[in-house]
């Protein structure tokens, strides 16, 4: 019975750039920068470990235009620790690595085989009747359907396509090489290792079609285990596709019903934060979003003392764990349509009109185009809750209704001045 296994990875992003994490204050800033070489390291470790007959990188090993030539040398000694245990490795560049000054400039270590941009490439491991097809990006924005192009299977070998694509459109990534299902199919491989799409999915198992995700989250965008795949053959046969997790921080998302609450969120914090520690069977540390939804009448003064929700929300993380910490907070909350607090019928309708005034919304976006621009340029994309980003995308009505409801607070007292930021 003839049997191997390799690993399957994608989307390294080495070294990759951060923005803006200086902006959140206690988060732990050096560990999360380092963290895609720690997890790469964890890869090749597991690869040594599980003594893999070969390793695939489906792309985007490195990030972009990032000219740092300690990325290239420290890559180049993570490949000779596969070197020196006879693990071959396959990659293909994706999109970022098109761009990537390091993916033209450093010499490739032995055992490395970096597929070419003009046309589909194939490798074959004799040994272990094997043929790997591949192509890499020759340009950041590949638009054509690469997948058209690849070799028949070859007859008698277990048959691998890697690329780099986003198949018919995955939400959130740019439509690159795209190609469908039934594309892949028609090329009788035994499997494809696909790259680009940060989340896993087992796309189809006749035959297997995976996405293994990125190896290491790096932003509130990228939630939940991150790893690669562990794959092993049988007799041509792709016997198990064992998911494994490489990474060393972890992102989270978690809501708070707010619905009926009062200002103090205190307890709600704290049991939302303490189940998130108790369920983190991996042990490693958490970067969590809290999002206040609900409706409560205390709406209007948790829009106005947002900043000291945070704060109270890191004082109950840092009690509960070292390794709980917090990006944001972000105060979703909304006011019961029957607690309003009362104004007075002139000035409740004042506000109420303000809010949805289209001079008063023409008159926003022009003042504070040069503010948006400068805040996109030092802070980054802002995410996709943000009023920041509403306010980005001309999304004025929703950026005034969020500040009707903190001044209806503060005309009635319900605010808390005190904790504002």
């Amino acid at each position: 019975m003839a049997e191997f296994r390799f690993l399957h990875a994608a989307d390294i992003h080495l070294d990759s750039p951060l923005h803006g994490l200086a902006r959140y204050e206690g988060l732990p800033v050096e560990e999360i920068r380092g963290a895609t070489r720690a997890a790469f390291d964890n890869l090749v470790a597991r690869a040594i470990e599980e003594a893999v007959d070969f390793v695939l990188i489906a792309g985007d090993l490195f990030d972009g235009d990032w000219r740092d030539m300690g990325t290239g040398l420290y890559f180049a000694r993570a490949m000779g620790r596969l070197d020196q245990a006879g693990i071959p490795v396959f990659i293909i560049a994706g999109n970022h690595d098109a761009a990537s000054v390091v993916t033209r400039s450093v010499p490739w270590p032995a055992n490395v085989r970096l597929f070419g941009s003009r046309k589909p490439e194939t490798h074959l491991l004799p040994a272990l009747s094997v043929a790997i097809h591949g192509q890499s990006f020759h340009t950041p924005a590949t638009t054509d359907n690469l997948a058209l192009a690849y070799p028949s299977a070859e007859p008698g070998l277990f048959n691998i396509g890697m690329l780099h694509t986003a198949l018919a459109g995955r939400p959130g990534h740019e439509a690159y090489a795209p190609c469908s299902v039934d594309d892949l199919r028609t090329k009788a491989y035994d499997y494809w290792a696909l790259g680009h799409v940060h989340d896993f999915e087992h796309v189809s198992t006749e035959p297997p079609i995976v996405f293994p995700g990125n190896i290491q989250g790096r932003t509130i965008r990228e939630t939940g285990a991150k790893g690669a795949v562990l794959v092993t053959v049988t007799d041509r046969a792709v016997r198990a596709i064992e998911r494994i997790e490489l990474d060393v921080i972890r992102w989270v998302r978690a809501e708070i019903d707010c619905s009926g609450a009062s200002a103090d969120l205190t307890e709600r914090m704290r049991v939302t934060l303490s189940a998130l520690h108790d369920r983190n069977e991996a042990g490693l540390p958490q970067i969590v979003r809290l999002s206040l939804v609900g409706a409560t009448p205390a709406a209007g003064a948790l829009h106005d003392r947002a900043a000291g929700l945070r704060d109270d929300a890191r004082a109950i993380a840092a009690a509960i764990s070292p390794d709980l910490h917090i990006e944001k907070v972000k105060v979703l909350v909304s006011e019961p349509a029957a607690d309003r607090p009362a104004l007075g019928d002139d000035l409740s309708a004042l506000i109420e009109e303000a809010a949805a005034d289209p001079g008063l919304i023409r008159v926003l976006s022009a003042d504070l185009e040069k503010f948006m621009l400068a805040a996109e340029t030092h802070l980054g994309p802002a995410e996709e809750d943000d009023l920041r980003r509403a306010a980005g995308e001309g999304n004025w009505p929703t950026v005034l209704a969020r500040a009707a409801i903190a001044l209806r607070a503060r005309l009635t007292g319900d605010a808390s001045p005190e904790r504002d930021a």
